[in-house]
C-alpha cells in the first residue's frame, strides 16, 4: 500500500513539473508571435495589427502570474531537490524574461503607430534595420525555447552567439540613425521612435540570451548569468 501511494505521489509530482514546463513553452510561443507581429506591424505600417498586440499584453501578464503561482505551490508542496528544483527555478526565471519580451513587443507596437504617420525615409530604415534585427531575435526566441525543451546546451550557446550579432547590428543601426538625423534635422522625431524600436528589439535578444542561460543552469547546475561567451562555451564542453 505504501509503495503504491509513493508511486502515485511521484507520478503526480512529475505531472506537475511537466505541466509548468508545457505552460512556460506555450507562453513562449505566444510571446514569439507577439514579437513577430510587432516587427511586421512596424515594417508594414499595419496599425490595426499594432492595436491587437497592445490589447494582448494582458494575456502574457496573466500567464506569467499563473505559472509563477504554480511554481510557488510546487516549491511549498513538494520541496523538490536537485534537478527537479532547478526545473522549477528555471521555469520561474524564464517566464519573467518572457513577460518582459511581451512588454518590449508592446513598446514596438506603440511606436509603430507613431512611425506609421512618419515619412518614407523612416520607413526605409524600418525595412532595412528593424526587419533584419527583428528576424534575428525571433529566431533566437524560437531556438532558446527549443533548447529548453530539449535540454540542449549547445543550442543554448548558439543563441548567446547570435545575441552578440544582434548587438553589433544594433550598434550599426544607431550609427545610421545618427547620420540620418544630422543630414535632416526635421527627421529627429521620427528617428527617435525608430531608436526606441531598435532598443526594444535589442532587449528582446538579451532576454532570449537569459533563457539560454537558464538552459545551461537546468542541465548542468552552473549559474552562468554573468559569464562571458567563452566561459559558457567552456562550461558547455565540460557537460557535453
Amino acid at each position: 500500500m505504501d509503495m503504491n501511494f509513493n508511486q502515485h505521489i511521484s507520478q503526480q509530482f512529475n505531472a506537475d513539473l511537466e505541466a509548468i514546463r508545457n505552460q512556460m513553452l506555450a507562453m513562449g510561443g505566444l510571446v514569439q508571435r507577439q514579437v513577430e507581429d510587432a516587427i511586421e506591424a512596424i515594417c508594414s505600417g499595419d496599425t490595426s495589427s499594432a492595436d491587437k498586440i497592445i490589447q494582448r499584453e494582458d494575456d502574457v501578464d496573466n500567464m506569467e502570474v499563473s505559472i509563477d503561482q504554480e511554481c510557488t505551490h510546487i516549491l511549498v508542496r513538494r520541496q523538490p531537490a536537485a534537478s527537479d528544483l532547478r526545473m522549477v527555478l528555471a521555469v520561474s526565471r524564464v517566464v519573467r524574461d518572457l513577460e518582459r519580451m511581451g512588454d518590449e513587443a508592446t513598446k514596438i507596437a506603440i511606436h509603430a503607430l507613431e512611425v506609421a504617420n512618419g515619412n518614407q525615409a523612416g520607413s526605409k530604415i524600418c525595412h532595412q534595420a528593424i526587419r533584419h534585427m527583428g528576424t534575428a531575435v525571433v529566431k533566437m526566441i524560437s531556438d532558446a525555447l527549443d533548447a529548453f525543451a530539449r535540454h540542449d546546451i549547445e543550442g543554448a550557446i548558439e543563441v548567446v552567439r547570435n545575441d552578440k550579432m544582434v548587438d553589433d547590428q544594433y550598434a550599426s543601426a544607431i550609427r545610421e540613425l545618427i547620420t540620418y538625423m544630422m543630414e535632416d534635422p526635421r527627421s529627429i522625431g521620427q528617428a527617435i521612435n525608430i531608436l526606441w524600436i531598435l532598443r526594444a528589439i535589442e532587449r528582446i535578444g538579451d532576454h532570449a540570451r537569459n533563457i539560454s542561460e537558464q538552459v545551461i543552469y537546468l542541465v548542468s547546475g552552473a549559474d552562468v548569468r554573468h559569464s562571458t561567451l567563452s566561459e559558457m562555451e567552456e562550461q558547455a564542453q565540460g557537460d557535453l
